[in-house]
This record gives C-alpha cells, sequence and structure tokens, in this order.
C-alpha cells in the first residue's frame, strides 16, 4: 500500500484537486446565477436553466485554460530538468501529461453538453415569453428594451426563432463552431484513428485554433443579462415584480434596464494560449535548424537507423525527438526516442517500418539510397530533444528495463551512456545493477540490439563488471524448422539466435517470479522500473510493483515508469 502512495499518491492528489476545483467552481458559480439578484429578472424567464448553463461554463473557462499546458513539451522538459521543486513521485507526473490532457479534454466535453442543454431550454423559454401576448411576468420583461439595448430577451421578435438566433448572433455561431470543432478533435483521437489514420488525427486536432479563437469570441454578444445596479436603486424588484402594468407610470417602478456580463473567458485562456504561441515558435526556430544525416543503416525487421549531427544539440538518455521529412509530407511530425549516448558525437533514432510514413523514410534513405543521395539529401527537421521517465533509470542503484518490440530504443541510450561512464569511472553514477528484459515476436528483430548487448558485455568484462548487467531476451512466436534449430544447437555456449552468452528464453515472462527474484537479491534498495511498450503490459508491471514493495521504509521498493509520447 506505501508503494501504490509513491507510484500513484501525487497523481491522485492532482486528480482530486482538480475534481475539487471543478466542482467548487460549478457549485459556487451555480449558487451565483440561481441566487444574485441582479439576475433575478432573468430567472423569472429561464428559471434554474440560466445556473445549469452558466456554472459549467465557468468549468470550461478553468479546463480550457489547462489543457494546453500538458502540450508545451518544451515547458514540461524545462520542469522535468530544471525546477527543484520537480523531482523524485513530482517528476513522474510529468510523464502522464498525454493522460492528464485526455481528462481534460473528456471533462470539457462534459461541461460543453450540460452547456448546450441548458441553452436549449434557455432559448425555448426565451421563445415562449417572447410569443406570449399576455400580461405575466415573464411576458412583459420580454418586451422590454424593445428599441434599444436595454433588453433582456435576446429573442426581439415574436416572427424569430430559436434556430435563427442560434445562426445569427456571435453567441450562437460561435457556441456552434467550437462545438463541431470539439467534436472532431475528440473523434479523431481513439487509439484506432489515431494509430491507423495518423494524417486524420493531425489535421482534425488543430481545429484547436478555431475552437479558441471561438472560445475568446463567445461572450462578445453578451447574451447573458442582469439588471443594472443602476436599475436596482430605484427599481425593487420584489415591489414591482406584481405591478407590471404600473411600469414606467409610478416612480418606485421605473421600466428596469438590463445589460450584458463583460466577457471572462479571455482571462482564462490568455494566459496558455501564449505560454503555447512562444512554444510553436521555439519549435518552428528549432525546426530550421540545418540537420545533417550522416549515417544511414537497415536493420533486420525493416528497422532503419539514422545517425543525425546538429549544432548546438544536448540531449540526455531516453529522451526523444521528433522528425519531419517535408518530401513525405510537409506536416507530419513523428515521435521517435534517441538510440545514441549523450557521450557520442552524433544523435541517432531508429524506425521500423509501420506505415505510409516510416515506408517513405524507408524508400527515401533505406539501403543504396543514402549513399546515391549522400551529397543532396532530402532536407529533414528535428524538434527536440524532450524528457521521458527513462532520463530517471541512474537516479536508482537498481534498474530494471522492460522494452517490447522497439520499445527497447529508449534503454539503447541508456546502456551505451553506462558504458562511457564506466569507461571514464564517473564518481556520480548511482547505478550499480541493471536487468534489462526484450520482449519480441521475431527472431530477427534481435540482431540489430544484439550487436550493442554483445559489446557491452565484453566491454563491462574487461572493466570486471561481468554481473553489471543482466538481460534476459524472450521470443514470443516462432515456427516448427526454427524450433527444430533451436533444440539441435541449445548445448551450444552461445545462443543460437542471438550470438549472445545469456541464453533467448521462449513465450513470455513470469513477473511474478523475476520480480520476486530481484526483490531477493536486492533487500532495503529503491529499484527504477521503466517500461516503454503496451498498456496490458503495463499494467500488469505496475501490479507486480505493487505487490512486492515491503511496507516497511526500510526495504525494497519498486517505483514505476513509463515512456509516453
Amino acid at each position: 500500500m506505501s508503494n501504490w502512495v509513491l507510484n500513484h499518491g501525487l497523481s491522485a492528489l492532482v486528480i482530486v484537486v482538480w475534481l475539487g476545483i471543478n466542482i467548487f467552481l460549478f457549485v459556487y458559480y451555480f449558487h451565483f446565477y440561481e441566487y444574485n439578484t441582479v439576475f433575478y429578472y432573468t430567472r423569472q424567464i429561464t428559471g434554474s436553466a440560466l445556473a445549469w448553463a452558466r456554472a459549467p461554463a465557468a468549468c470550461l473557462n478553468f479546463n480550457c485554460l489547462l489543457i494546453l499546458l500538458p502540450v508545451c513539451r518544451n515547458l514540461l522538459s524545462f520542469l522535468r530538468g530544471s525546477c527543484v521543486c520537480c523531482r523524485c513521485s513530482a517528476r513522474k507526473q510529468l510523464d502522464k501529461n498525454i493522460t492528464f490532457h485526455k481528462l481534460v479534454a473528456y471533462m470539457i466535453a462534459l461541461h460543453t453538453v450540460i452547456h448546450i442543454v441548458a441553452h436549449l431550454f434557455n432559448f425555448e423559454r426565451f421563445n415562449d415569453s417572447q410569443q406570449s401576448t399576455g400580461q405575466t411576468l415573464d411576458a412583459v420583461l420580454s418586451r422590454v428594451g424593445h428599441n434599444d439595448s436595454r433588453w433582456l430577451n435576446p429573442i426581439r421578435s415574436d416572427q424569430t426563432t430559436p434556430t435563427y438566433i442560434t445562426f445569427t448572433t456571435i453567441a450562437g455561431l460561435t457556441g456552434v463552431i467550437i462545438t463541431l470543432a470539439l467534436i472532431l478533435m475528440i473523434t479523431s483521437s481513439t487509439d484506432t484513428i489515431r494509430r491507423s489514420y495518423f494524417e486524420v488525427f493531425w489535421f482534425t486536432h488543430h481545429l484547436f485554433v478555431i475552437f479558441f479563437i471561438g472560445l475568446v469570441i463567445h461572450g462578445i454578444g453578451r447574451i447573458v443579462r442582469q439588471q443594472t445596479e443602476e436599475s436596482m436603486e430605484v427599481h425593487d424588484y420584489l415591489f414591482c415584480q406584481n405591478r407590471t402594468s404600473e411600469w414606467g407610470s409610478i416612480p418606485e417602478c421605473p421600466i428596469p434596464v438590463f445589460k450584458g456580463g463583460a466577457p471572462m473567458t479571455w482571462k482564462w485562456v490568455l494566459a496558455p494560449m501564449i505560454l503555447y504561441v512562444f512554444e510553436r515558435l521555439l519549435r518552428l526556430y528549432r525546426s530550421q535548424q540545418s540537420v545533417v544525416i550522416t549515417k544511414a543503416v537497415v536493420h533486420p525487421s525493416k528497422v532503419l537507423e539514422l545517425q543525425m549531427q546538429m549544432k548546438g544539440f544536448k540531449m540526455e538518455v531516453g529522451q526523444y525527438i521528433f522528425i519531419n521529412c517535408p518530401s513525405i509530407s510537409q506536416l507530419e511530425w513523428h515521435p521517435f526516442t534517441l538510440t545514441s549516448a549523450p557521450e557520442e558525437d552524433f544523435f541517432s533514432v531508429h524506425i521500423r517500418s509501420a506505415g505510409d510514413w516510416t515506408d517513405g523514410m524507408f524508400e527515401t534513405f533505406g539501403g543504396d539510397k543514402f549513399e546515391r543521395l549522400k551529397h543532396m539529401q532530402p532536407r529533414i527537421s528535428v524538434d527536440g530533444p524532450f524528457g521521458t521517465a527513462s532520463e530517471d533509470a541512474f537516479h536508482y542503484e537498481v534498474s530494471v528495463l522492460i522494452g517490447a518490440g522497439i520499445g527497447v530504443t529508449p534503454f539503447a541510450s541508456v546502456l551505451k551512456s553506462i558504458w562511457y561512464k564506466y569507461e571514464k569511472s564517473d564518481a556520480g553514477l548511482r547505478t550499480k545493477k541493471i536487468y534489462l528484459f526484450w520482449i519480441c515476436r521475431e527472431t530477427q528483430a534481435f540482431e540489430w540490439f544484439a550487436d550493442l548487448l554483445r559489446s557491452l558485455e565484453n566491454n563491462m568484462e574487461q572493466l570486471g563488471k561481468p554481473d553489471f548487467l543482466n538481460y534476459k531476451l524472450f521470443l514470443t512466436g516462432w515456427d516448427s524448422a526454427q524450433a527444430v534449430h533451436i533444440k539441435v544447437h541449445f548445448d551450444k555456449e552461445t545462443d543460437v539466435v542471438t550470438g549472445l552468452k545469456q541464453k533467448t528464453h521462449y513465450g513470455r515472462p513470469n513477473w511474478d517470479k523475476e520480480f520476486h527474484s530481484i526483490a531477493q537479491a536486492h533487500p532495503k534498495t529503491t529499484v527504477g522500473v521503466f517500461l516503454c511498450g503496451p498498456q496490458p503490459l503495463a499494467k500488469a508491471l505496475e501490479e507486480c510493483t505493487n505487490k512486492y514493495s515491503e511496507i516497511n521504509p526500510l526495504g525494497v521498493h519498486f517505483h514505476f515508469n513509463k515512456e509516453n509520447f
């Protein structure tokens, strides 16, 4: 339970605070519009629908303030690397930025629905009041200010319909536009569309520009009206509400005067909008920097390695960059984990062919095409690097690195950097032991990474640290011919699949057994667990980190970290 608090406590705290602020804003503004006397006459037409429309509007302002912050990658990298306050468990929350971004988006959708439904009731009641020919209070109020700006009912004529108001007023038209933009952004953000039709996700998500412009303009029409303070001083609604026939005839009941409330949304969203603009300008500046591809290597399993150089580029282990190749797509930027070490004079990525864009990269740089195009390379742009959870791998005495398929790439950087640090006898290195688990479906996928492991294996032996790295490779897919070949050569000193000293395991890891073994080998130690892989695997590992962490503060504790892009 104590480890659950360490791994999730701040996350729970962040969510509780966020939900608490939403609830407070909703309750406060609901009470304000339901009981404030300046809206008394407005409520005589709309009833409680006014409060039901305005309370979620306040929550929308708050959540629209937050929605851009989790996607300001440079801000998050700055907080992760520079701020003293963002250490340990607090730093882990920065790795859940996309999760928080989604939660805020869902909250915006929820309050949008409530806001729209409430306003549908409002306009239906406004229309009924305007159509009425009687002398009821709501009908009389609807006729106030027919020829000037002191009106209360936004439907100014009995010939006007709510639909007409919706598409001809600033509030109505912008409301329709931002609602459509929100629907398109949310529906195109599902995992299926994002992975299979990335261009659809990318284009529709940039409707956020229209969304925010419409949001700021939405309140300019001042369609929600209230009685002015000056009018309330001379017109006592309690005394006059039953004397509508005498309004304007007796000094105690002059015709009430109404005004629209000042727009408030811009005060909430202006700062994050400016921050995001600076974020995009910084990305644009970096993307214009010259990038030189020094080497391109095609590895088995359709993996392309690009080694690059860029002036002023500085990185840490486990970080990632965004790559754009205009000759393939002018607009698409894709994230890739850096596989080089900070100590090397280049930075590299490994790109697995998995779609139109990555196939285009293979067509452009794969095989002998790179050598033929070496002196007239297609332009490539790089944005980053940005921080991830893997940066913290050296903050633990024992680190467990778990990669699924191409998800092993963040750990290539970690392992390379470890070698350089040991070679230079880095006194600041805390890490004493690394466990690496790599899970792959096919034997060819091991080949490009096996060279790195083989080199590290030999180098650590030369440094007298043969037990520093404990790695296990798991093959989850094989055919009968491979099985026979493996069985025949099983007694060889090196593995028949990888050529490494440690043999490949077949099937999936028994995580309970692995965590129990690590816990027994490292009592009284804080162990960092790092995953780059699918969500089901993350769930299983998170359960193990909680299960095998001791309640005793002096016992072994596992801290779970997952890569998020």
